[in-house]
């Protein structure tokens, strides 16, 4: 007797009908065309990097992270002092590497995202026993779709794979967003290409990748993000009328929210570790923080818990519209691609 073989979507973790076939053990087995569509993720992910592109409220900030309480007021301002010094270019130091920079990184993260919500749903989730033991598995026992804590776990692995992209392109933009001179002769640094030659030259390729543990650590709230998003996706398609388009933009928008009030304090320690002087031949100060631990203790002893939330106004107000479009142009490349 016959059984069905099916294999998995690498948009949603579903499995696709169009793949189906048969077989004879009854086990979930995927052809090989399955993995040959995991390049739709990586190509749909650039075109998120692109729809996210908007640095001035990151400037502000990385600058309020940074900075002591009697420097800025709040985030109006920080605002109006940058501008006022340094004119409204100010407000976008530091853009150049996230403009190409997240066109990459989003490339990474979303394609490997897609690449693990796959794998994950046919080597782990596949099992009945490994699924009965997730959060939520009475209400999600399709074992066709991955279970929204798989999105989750699948989250975790794709930040860590994107933080090795991500450290030295985070880092270089934190230097040169804290860049306070309005005369660029009397700045350490003249760009990105500048940066990273200095750095480079002076500290070599860990000095370029300063911060990268807190970077990864940082993204393992990516597991916030995309179960929350894959659990507001369901309640949306279940509850509403809306499109898919429309599910896409308040999904995405709500679960960045989520990852941010998750994530916000260790990105805080992130900043101050990539913006400690490195010392040595660069000759840019004094450093101070050798290990996590000791940026988030003087965070602590600076300010108090206030302290962890400093900045978060404008990266709050940022990451709704800016992520929600960005997961409508990655969902929407992933349901065109062939």
């Amino acid at each position: 007797m016959s059984s069905t073989k099916a294999t998995v979507s690498p948009t949603t973790g579903v499995v696709d009908p169009s793949l189906i076939q048969e077989g004879g053990n009854g086990n979930a087995a995927p052809k090989t065309q399955s993995s040959k569509r995991d390049y739709k993720g990586f190509v749909a992910g650039v075109f998120s990097g692109i729809a996210k592109l908007s640095g001035e409220f990151d400037t502000v900030k990385v600058r309020l992270q940074t900075t002591k309480d009697a420097h800025f007021r709040g985030p109006l301002d920080c605002v109006m002092q940058t501008v006022r010094k340094e004119g409204v270019a100010g407000l976008y130091k530091g853009a150049t590497p996230p403009l190409v920079g997240w066109m990459v990184m989003d490339s990474v993260m979303l394609g490997s995202l897609t690449l693990y919500r796959r794998l994950l749903l046919e080597n782990v989730f596949s099992n009945p026993r490994i699924r009965a033991m997730t959060p939520f598995s009475k209400s999600q026992q399709d074992t066709n779709k991955l279970p929204s804590f798989g999105h989750g776990i699948a989250g975790i692995m794709a930040g860590t794979t994107v933080s090795f992209i991500a450290a030295p392109v985070e880092h270089v933009k934190a230097r040169l967003q804290i860049q306070y001179a309005a005369d660029k002769s009397k700045r350490l640094y003249s760009g990105p290409i500048d940066c990273c030659r200095k750095i480079l030259r002076t500290h070599g390729i860990s000095g370029l990748y300063r911060g990268l543990c807190a970077t990864i650590f940082f993204r393992s709230f990516f597991f916030f993000w995309w179960g929350s998003y894959d659990v507001l996706t369901r309640l949306l398609k279940q509850n509403t009328n809306l499109s898919a388009p429309a599910i896409n933009f308040w999904a995405g928008g709500i679960s960045a929210q989520i990852f941010w009030i998750t994530s916000y304090p260790s990105d805080v320690v992130k900043q101050r570790i990539m913006t400690d002087p490195l010392g040595g031949a660069l000759n840019d100060g004094q450093r101070r923080f050798r290990h996590w631990k000791d940026a988030a203790v003087a965070v602590a002893r600076e300010r108090g818990w206030r302290g962890y939330w400093r900045g978060f106004v404008p990266c709050f107000l940022r990451a709704f519209p800016a992520n929600a479009m960005a997961l409508v142009a990655f969902e929407g490349v992933m349901r065109w691609l062939p």
